[in-house]
């Protein structure tokens, strides 16, 4: 069992497609898809659902008891993110700035603060094609997107096959995502944007410990730069997707490819087997 991360530098690179198209063509496997992109998810409109569990997820914050305060000003203090400021008799919390980590709860000498837990998105977890599925939803205007990707990822069987569907970059949203996984496979394209952010994505994964490999999306389009940076990084290319117009309508009318085209039913489970040999090439 693996926990697998899709991942790109860029958005539009075809990331949520290879998720479906991968975990339909694995569904005869104990199979689970998580959709971590919860600023946009929508691997559900591509899988189609049935839902059978709902969460509201929420991070604690701090509220004042102000008849305890002293005003010393310790949690503003300690406070990484500048989610409280001390006047001479109130104390302003900047709900919206707040991390939840607790510091100011724990190192506030008059104990005047109590944590609430306030809601930041929901999750949903249900079945289809034999595959577990789950997203995360972060209300609208929310920043505090990690909370929610962490709680995703909880809903995870470590006895699965798990794929997840991270967000585009390279921020904390997708290092919480990624984390931890066995393997991460990169989507791009053949262009200076798409090397560009490709870039980016290979020295966060590095930087993490997390073997990979590349997919390249529409790759007779654009020039041969990813190719040649791939080869120097010693990157290995899995897959080539050509730009095909049978497959930019199975996009557009929201059916994976793998559902009408067995001939890609055949490579996505192809390319899950090369990275099972990369996955214990690289534990060796």
């Amino acid at each position: 069992m693996i926990n697998l991360a899709i991942a790109s530098g860029k958005g539009g690179t075809g990331k949520t497609t290879v998720a479906v198209n991968l975990a339909l063509a694995l569904e005869q496997e104990n199979i689970q898809l998580l959709d971590c992109d919860v600023e946009e998810p929508n691997a559900h409109l591509f899988l189609k659902p049935d839902f059978d569990y709902k969460a509201d997820i929420g991070i604690p914050v701090p509220t004042i008891n102000l008849a305890k305060c002293s005003f010393c000003g310790r949690c503003a203090e300690v406070c990484a993110f500048n989610a409280l400021a001390v006047f001479q008799d109130q104390v302003m919390v900047l709900a919206e700035l707040c991390h939840g980590c607790g510091s100011c709860t724990y190192l506030c000498p008059e104990k005047a603060i109590t944590e609430f837990e306030r809601p930041i998105g929901v999750i949903e977890s249900g079945t289809v094609h034999g595959i577990d599925f789950a997203h995360g939803r972060l209300n609208p205007g929310e920043a505090m997107s990690p909370p929610l990707i962490s709680a995703v990822r909880k809903l995870g069987n470590p006895g699965s096959i798990t794929i997840i569907d991270a967000s585009p970059g390279t921020s904390c949203p997708v290092v919480t995502a990624v984390n931890g996984c066995d393997f991460c496979l990169l989507v791009t394209e053949p262009t200076p944007f798409g090397l560009n952010d490709l870039a980016l994505a290979f020295q966060m994964v590095s930087k993490l410990g997390i073997p990979a490999g590349v997919i390249i999306n529409r790759c007779d389009i654009g020039d041969d730069g990813v190719e040649n940076y791939c080869g120097e990084k010693n990157l290995p290319v899995l897959q080539k997707i050509p730009w095909d117009i049978e497959l930019a309508r199975l996009y557009a009318r929201g059916e994976p490819a793998v559902l009408h085209l067995p001939a890609w039913r055949s490579r996505f489970r192809d390319l899950y087997k090369r990275i099972l040999e990369l996955r214990k090439g690289a534990v060796r």
